[in-house]
């Protein structure tokens, strides 16, 4: 069974701009992209980068995991008919989304720009944990503009295949199968996969705010 697809990234995004009364002028500025990429990533005509997906998440105050929720609201503001459709399918067992076991036919998944892809390995009601199945295709870039970003929390990273490189702060690094690594979030970083191989690893990210 294949990955099952949360709810467009964009529509939840939208929605917590709109709760909070901010302009998409106001956001863009704030994160520092065109007001044009934000109305396109809102629409799903684009998809965020790493990098652009936490600074909107910290411009809003919301957390990443928050966007895995599943909520009735999101189906009002969101005009995507896959919207409906997922959230129909999560609302006859809520259990697959939050544990306390989690097959990989249940894995939520948010395609990101720039060749990454997060599948969500399980959530605990309540806490601010993104606990991830994180794949790099070749070329995959944390951001798609080359450079560092940071947000808040602890993160910790173990690769199980391929190699990513790691730049954090002014030191670079190359996590290969079994290297594992942490540190503050808030440590500008970036990730890259350089390899002709999907890097694939498990990303446990602690936000602390």
């Amino acid at each position: 069974m294949p990955p099952a697809d949360v709810p467009p990234v964009g529509a939840r995004i939208r929605q917590a701009r709109q709760e909070r009364g901010v302009s998409l002028r106001a956001l863009a500025r704030e994160v520092g992209v065109s007001a044009s990429l934000v109305s396109q990533i809102e629409t799903g005509k684009s998809q965020p980068s790493v990098s652009t997906l936490y600074a909107i998440t910290t411009a809003l105050g919301i957390s990443v995991e928050s966007l895995f929720e599943q909520r009735e609201s999101v189906a009002a503001t969101g005009d995507a008919a896959a919207v409906t459709h997922a959230l129909a399918a999560f609302a006859a067992d809520p259990a697959r989304r939050i544990g306390p076991l989690v097959t990989p036919g249940e894995r939520e998944v948010l395609e990101l720009d720039s060749g990454v892809m997060w599948e969500r390995l399980g959530h605990v009601p309540g806490t601010e944990v993104d606990f991830l199945l994180v794949t790099y295709r070749p070329g995959g870039s944390s951001s798609t503009s080359g450079g560092l970003m940071r947000h808040a929390g602890t993160e910790y990273g173990y690769l199980i295949s391929g190699e990513l490189v790691l730049t954090l702060g002014f030191e670079t690094y190359t996590l290969r199968p079994g290297g594992a690594v942490c540190f503050e979030s808030t440590t500008p970083h970036r990730y890259c996969n350089d390899g002709e191989e999907p890097a694939v690893g498990v990303w446990f990210v602690f936000s602390d705010t």
